[in-house]
């Protein structure tokens, strides 16, 4: 098992930016896939972004895509978000997962339940 954690979380004015981090303790590669979910206020956790260690696919939830970038830092061990263009919406906790299993990352997102490594999280508050 890895430990994930995550840091960069704030508040910030619509519009706004911040950058998430997550650092992997241990071997990046021993992971398969890297994702960030979020958990708004009230609601389910929900996928964001992932990433496959192994190539340059990256997948994106519809409400994020061309305001969030997820990377990979291998010399680091360290996932990172970058969010543009924020909006109220997403407001929530944000995060980091990772999954040994490629099929997680495969075909697309990941739902939650197919990552079994977490974060504690980070919150992100975006006012308007």
């Amino acid at each position: 098992q890895v430990q994930l954690a995550e840091s960069g979380g704030g508040s910030v004015q619509a519009g706004g930016s911040l950058r998430l981090s997550c650092a992997v303790s241990g071997i990046i590669d021993r992971r398969a896939c890297m994702g960030w979910f979020r958990q708004p206020p009230g609601k389910e956790r929900e996928a964001v972004a992932s990433i496959s260690t192994g190539g340059p696919s990256t997948y994106y939830a519809d409400s994020v895509k061309g305001r969030f970038t997820i990377t990979l830092d291998k010399s680091k061990n360290t996932v990172y978000l970058q969010m543009n263009n924020l909006n109220p919406e997403d407001t929530a906790t944000y995060y980091c997962a990772a999954e040994y299993r490629s099929s997680a990352c495969l075909w697309g997102l990941g739902a939650p339940a197919e990552f079994g490594d977490w974060g504690q999280g980070t919150q992100v508050t975006v006012s308007s």
